[in-house]
């Protein structure tokens, strides 16, 4: 028996367990799409490329299994944007393009473009299919090098007439790996000797802080990062604009590893005399590991499961290749025996500070205030928040709106408010996420509840993807923090140019709610802070895809203001 190379593509992906197929159809790939169908794998189609990279890193960063964007020669260039988001993130997405002919290559074939070399330096692995008989060993290698050491998106590119040939049903059935499911990744055990230096070290500590990274994420590895913090009074923070780890109702979590975003962290790191970063890098987010956010007298430890991210640490004092897991056990192990009185008035004190934090931070937003003002997007994520509940997932998309909503997801935290889950930009923070990272979480959610809170800028640059939610009827309630422009950008404006003008930065009204109506949803305008929550209401019973438009005003977050300095600094760099 032979099928077409896009139906043994599909078969083999479907071997590995894959379920999720996100596209926008074209011609190059109709015999995968055909495949995929036949596999009873799920294949939506989405209204842009881009889009359908943002809904299967979504679904990816979600599940924490790879799910695949297919697009076609010209589709690929719109889907690098989403390419690059889940680099940052490391979210092992599997990018497929159909692409020119291979019997043509390199003489101008029809949408001819070198999609291999495009995405190599966004991926792990990018390679062309050369043999379409080779298929199931390109699968093979694309899905295991997406999940081992550090997980990341791969690329194949299946060139046109691979595609719509035909091929052995049980090509490569003859050679290893005869077994060909999903297997778990293999994973890196501590080397003894560094182990035990580094358990030397806690043991010395106290005033110890963990502060943990997507890897934590994808080693399946919070709930013991949660149980070492509870158990030994360790502090556990969370890397900037990664995925949430704990929850932020957690007894351990006290919040962003950010100075600006959240203060407490700055007096944590200043006092502490041993730092444990889990599964993260030492990038620009963390100072590269320099003072003055690492102080010198603190002792700074990098643990990491990939020789590659340990690379990214070089500057830490000491480093130790391991799986997240394998670490928290070992760290648990050693010290549930060795109690401090120390660690354990540490530890209490970085829950009154957050405490503290909290209170100043309402009694803040209380004066700023008055009346005659528009709402405060601070105000309006938490006022977001205060009807959701534990079944509800909030996606948070934007410029100063992610700022803010940051801010205010630690604040309701502290006070008690859980959610299901939280999804927003990773590393980049590409704007425009937000809408299709709330359809995979309705998608694979599809008994909760989901709210994105998405600045007006980061709407306009991915908010079509909002045809898809009607398409597949999966309702999502969309709250615009309508401000009439790049806030974040005309801020840093205003600081830098000497007469305070914008550039580039401002909108006209937009009337996004009616753009709901139009398609068959459910939209409101929000003029009146103290209409916000009766609305929010409506929006959520609905039924439907609801936006609610709420004009807000300009409020420089904290990030902006503590890092830029008017005439002195052009960027948040």
């Amino acid at each position: 028996m032979k099928i077409r190379g896009g139906a043994l593509l599909a078969r083999a992906f479907a071997e590995k367990g894959i379920t999720h197929v996100f596209t926008l159809s074209g011609g190059f790939c109709n015999p995968a799409l055909e495949g995929f169908a036949d596999c009873g794998m799920t294949v939506i189609n989405a209204p842009h490329e881009q889009v359908a990279g943002h809904l299967a890193d979504g679904t990816t960063r979600i599940t924490r299994k790879p799910a695949i964007c297919l697009v076609g020669p010209e589709g690929f260039a719109n889907a690098v944007p989403a390419m690059m988001e889940a680099w940052g993130e490391r979210s092992p997405v599997i990018f497929v393009t159909g692409s020119s002919t291979l019997k043509r290559q390199g003489s101008g074939g029809f949408k001819e473009i070198d999609d291999v070399s495009i995405a190599a330096p966004l991926t792990k692995y990018s390679a062309s299919v050369t043999d379409g008989s080779r298929i199931p060993e390109f699968v093979d290698r694309a899905y295991k090098i997406a999940l081992s050491g550090y997980p990341g998106p791969v690329h194949l590119s299946v060139p046109v007439d691979i595609m719509f040939s035909s091929f052995e049903e049980d090509s490569q059935r003859d050679e290893r790996p005869f077994v060909r499911k999903a297997e778990s990744p293999p994973k890196a055990w501590p080397e003894p000797q560094r182990l035990q230096s580094i358990l030397g070290e806690f043991e010395k500590s106290k005033k110890p802080m963990l502060i943990g990274g997507h890897g934590v994420w994808w080693g399946n590895a919070e709930k013991k990062l949660e149980e070492v913090g509870k158990t030994l009074k360790i502090p556990v923070y969370n890397i900037p604009y990664h995925q949430k780890l704990l929850p932020e109702t957690s007894d351990a979590y006290m919040g962003l590893a950010d100075i600006h975003q959240y203060p407490p962290s700055a007096k944590a790191l200043e006092e502490s005399d041993l730092v444990m970063m889990l599964g993260g890098r030492l990038d620009n987010q963390m100072n590269f590991g320099n003072p003055p956010l690492f102080p010198k007298n603190s002792r700074l430890i990098c643990i990491n499961g990939s020789p590659e991210e340990l690379e990214q640490n070089r500057s830490a004092d000491q480093i130790l290749l391991s799986d997240p897991s394998a670490f928290l056990e070992a760290l648990m192990d050693f010290g549930k025996s060795r109690t401090s009185k120390e660690r354990d008035e540490w530890y209490s004190l970085q829950k009154i500070l957050r405490q503290e934090w909290v209170e100043s931070s309402l009694s803040d937003l209380e004066q700023e205030e008055p009346d005659d003002l528009m709402m405060h997007p601070l105000r309006l994520a938490l006022e977001v928040q205060s009807l959701m509940n534990q079944n509800d997932w909030l996606v948070i998309d934007g410029g100063n709106t992610h700022f803010w909503s940051e801010i205010a997801v630690n604040m309701a935290g502290a006070q008690g408010k859980e959610l299901a889950g939280i999804l927003h930009p990773g590393s980049f923070s590409m704007l425009g996420v937000g809408v299709s990272f709330g359809l995979a979480a309705k998608l694979n959610h599809p008994k909760d509840r989901v709210v994105v809170i998405s600045g007006d800028g980061a709407f306009l640059s991915g908010g079509l993807s909002i045809e898809a939610a009607f398409q597949e009827n999966v309702p999502i309630t969309v709250v615009i923090d309508n401000n009439g422009g790049l806030t974040t950008i005309s801020q840093q404006q205003e600081r830098l140019f000497a007469d305070e003008r914008h550039v580039a930065t401002d909108f006209r009204d937009i009337p996004f709610h009616t753009m709901f109506e139009g398609m068959g949803g459910h939209g409101e305008l929000v003029e009146k802070p103290e209409d916000l929550k009766a609305a929010l209401e409506r929006a959520l019973s609905s039924g439907k895809t609801a936006c609610v438009n709420v004009r807000t005003r300009s409020a420089i977050s904290p990030i902006v203001l503590a890092t830029t300095s008017k005439r002195d600094k052009a960027s948040i760099e």
